[in-house]
């Protein structure tokens, strides 16, 4: 009974040092989480509160330190960075009260884009893509404006290559053919990118490599936010054509 009673006591002893060390890194590490919420709200519509990021972000924060395992190597910041992202990512997904007529016309002008590149040899115009569809540019353009502010698409959720190599860490390995596959899958994004109109990859510059927000890039290029907001989209759904091979 001795014995069992010690086992106890040092098992207890043992979970309460653990609970310590957690909370330690949370309290630590909780300004990372208005960090990562304050990056990610420069470049989110203005539906999405900074509160609600923080939020889920803390309880991602909570469960990388409950299964952060130093002996895989890379840094506790790192790893929590990547739980914290996916944890207020997670939350936007959530929000999304974009209705379904919305996506169906995202994806009905996806494949109007592919349809007229493929038979032209060039670039979809938008007076093209909008009689196509019947529509006149006008309501063209506010169906743009509407999928930026609804946030429907996916391609500023894509991981950046570090993030992809850390979560592997703590998932599982990666089969070969994956890391080739990814690869690929970049090599292709970039180049569908590069194809891109000037002033649609003039946008995708500056809000992904430089980090501007819409206002801030459409500053740069002398138009108003919202028109920066219809050419990203526009851009967007001329990648998701370019790239459907991928998709499918």
């Amino acid at each position: 009974m001795k014995e069992l009673a010690k086992y106890k006591q040092a098992a207890h002893s043992s979970l309460h040092e653990q609970r310590q060390e957690q909370d330690e890194l949370v309290r630590k590490h909780a300004a990372l989480v208005k960090r990562i919420a304050y990056h990610l709200m420069s470049r989110l519509p203005p539906t999405v509160q900074i509160d609600d990021l923080v939020q889920s972000g803390m309880i991602g924060l909570l469960e990388a330190a409950r299964n952060y395992d130093a002996t895989q190597g890379a840094s506790f910041e790192t790893y929590a960075g990547i739980r914290i992202r996916g944890a207020m990512l997670d939350e936007i997904r959530k929000g999304d009260w974009a209705p379904r007529s919305l996506h169906r016309k995202v994806r009905e002008i996806s494949k109007v884009v592919a349809e007229i590149e493929a038979e032209c040899g060039r670039d979809a115009r938008d007076a093209e893509v909008a009689a196509r569809l019947g529509m006149d540019l006008n309501q063209y353009y506010q169906t743009l404006q509407d999928a930026s502010s609804h946030k429907v698409f996916s391609f500023e959720d894509l991981p950046s290559k570090d993030e992809v190599l850390s979560e592997g860490l703590y998932e599982r390995i990666p089969e070969p053919s994956e890391n080739v596959e990814k690869e690929l899958f970049k090599k292709a994004l970039a180049q569908a990118i590069a194809s891109l109109p000037e002033r649609e990859r003039l946008v995708m510059s500056l809000y992904y490599k430089e980090e501007l927000n819409l206002r801030e890039t459409g500053e740069v290029m002398g138009v108003s936010e919202s028109r920066v907001c219809q050419i990203h989209s526009q851009a967007l759904i001329r990648l998701k054509a370019r790239m459907v091979d991928w998709y499918q």
